[in-house]
């Protein structure tokens, strides 16, 4: 029987996971998760043309929940705690493979991979939108393109705070988070 794509996608990127967190992201191969997961090569490589490709597919599965943030999250919370619960539920995503996931961010920034960084810093900008989209902030014009940047910056500090954060729950970098976002231009419009 037939594999339909879903599951062959979630097959791959789960193989891919395990591989990562046994051995490091560098250590993850087409072949070695053909292997793992019995599916033939050809058809993994139809569907991912490399391993970075796997990384979109696990970051894309973050942004899904950060997108599927429940109404009533942020029912009655100012901007910047509702930007804070949206941030907060794309971390939590990441979270059960946080070593993996910052492996693939530094794969993906690593010095001879130009061809990485571009689609980065696209991909960085769409999850900015989405946060706002998310979190319902209003904004256009000049107002906006200040959330935008300024949501930038608390992101990539906040993400720098993660990767070495050890505390229960992420709790260091949820009280960094709320803490730039309440000194931040993020208000509500």
């Amino acid at each position: 029987m037939a594999r339909k794509t879903d599951d062959i996608e979630g097959e791959v990127v789960t193989a891919a996971l395990d591989i990562a967190e046994a051995e490091g992201w560098p250590a993850v191969r087409l072949h070695r998760i053909a292997d793992r997961t019995g599916l033939p090569l050809e058809r993994i490589g139809a569907r991912f043309r490399d391993v970075d490709a796997i990384a979109d597919c696990w970051f894309d599965r973050a942004r899904a929940a950060l997108l599927a943030t429940p109404e009533a999250d942020l029912a009655g919370r100012t901007g910047p705690e509702r930007l804070a619960v949206a941030i907060e539920r794309w971390l939590d995503a990441l979270e059960p493979h946080r070593r993996a996931t910052l492996q693939m961010l530094k794969g993906k920034l690593y010095p001879s991979h130009p061809q990485h960084w571009v689609p980065l810093v696209f991909s960085l900008s769409r999850l900015v939108h989405d946060i706002l989209d998310v979190a319902r902030l209003a904004g256009d014009g000049r107002r906006r393109q200040a959330q935008e940047v300024t949501l930038t910056l608390v992101l990539l500090a906040t993400l720098a705070q993660w990767a070495r954060d050890r505390s229960e729950g992420q709790a260091r970098s949820r009280a960094g988070l709320r803490r730039r976002l309440r000194r931040s231009v993020l208000q509500d419009a």
